[in-house]
């Protein structure tokens, strides 16, 4: 599977399904104000053969800011007991189209498992297909655990004190992936205690504008076209941000998808830069 991309179509997943070291994971999440149960539209109907990937279950619970990374160890132990192994192949897919199924394919890359993608379109595309789906109560048996050894990759993962002397050196773009309004500092937050505003100097690219109306990826021609016209240049190193996390996960996907080659994401984000005060802020474009 050297040969395959990030990001992989419908059509490759149900050629591909019923090898043995392909994994398919449903790494679903939403914001509470969505109203939506990950889990429980996991169990309702899913990808056959897929295990439900929690981002919140596998994040760390040491901390009070959301799904960060956890102890490389406890990582290992969970994804061992989902039957995913050092020489699966993980297809991560979501709800929404592609959203959080991104941040469970850099999660997996930052504990040093590679051989990753997002489906395209995620269940959305698959269901508009009309291709098989399944239910938690006729599942097929699982393939009991599997080894699994994380080896994080910190180039990929940036933390505050790295952000912070970023101020300075500028030796890193910042883009934000949330939406114009808040990253202009225009709307309250919905975390308690987080001011509005964004890092200074970042730049703003909202992570649905990377996406398609059908929940798609835009083609790299045309994502190129966006990065450059929000001034984020592809041949530099990069780091994306979003609220919690999630959605610099989809920024950081397109801008590989792009032709970027030096990515990382700040696993704080806004969560943990917007609490300190310590931190400082820009409001406005």
């Amino acid at each position: 599977m050297s040969s395959v991309g990030p990001l992989v179509t419908t059509d490759w997943l149900a050629a591909h399904l019923a090898q043995p070291d392909i994994r398919v994971a449903d790494a679903s999440w939403y914001l509470p104000q969505t109203g939506r149960n990950a889990r429980a539209e996991y169990e309702a109907a899913h990808i056959p053969g897929a295990v439900f990937f929690d981002i919140d279950a596998l994040s760390d619970p040491n901390t009070t800011l959301p799904h960060m990374l956890p102890d490389p160890v406890a990582f290992s132990s969970a994804i061992r007991k989902l039957g995913i192994g050092d020489s699966d192949f993980v297809v991560f897919y979501d709800g929404a189209g592609i959203y959080s199924a991104a941040r469970g394919l850099w999660m997996m890359r930052a504990m040093g498992h590679r051989k990753a993608a997002v489906l395209d379109g995620g269940l959305p595309k698959w269901t508009r297909e009309g291709r098989a789906a399944e239910t938690a109560t006729d599942r097929r048996p699982g393939i009991g655990t599997r080894h699994f050894t994380a080896q994080p990759d910190l180039e990929i993962a940036r933390d505050f004190e790295m952000m912070r002397d970023n101020l300075q050196s500028r030796s890193e773009q910042v883009v934000d992936a949330r939406s114009p309004t808040r990253f202009r500092g225009e709307e309250v937050e919905p975390r308690p205690g987080v001011r509005p505003g964004h890092i200074p100097g970042s730049i703003n690219m909202y992570y649905a504008d990377v996406l398609t109306p059908e929940g798609t990826m835009r083609s790299p021609g045309e994502l190129r076209r966006l990065f450059a016209e929000a001034g984020v240049d592809l041949d530099r190193p990069t780091v994306t941000s979003c609220g919690s996390g999630v959605t610099a996960a989809l920024v950081s996907l397109a801008l590989e998808i792009a032709g970027a080659k030096d990515v990382a994401l700040y696993d704080g984000s806004w969560a943990e830069w917007g609490a300190r005060p310590d931190a400082p802020i820009a409001t406005g474009p």
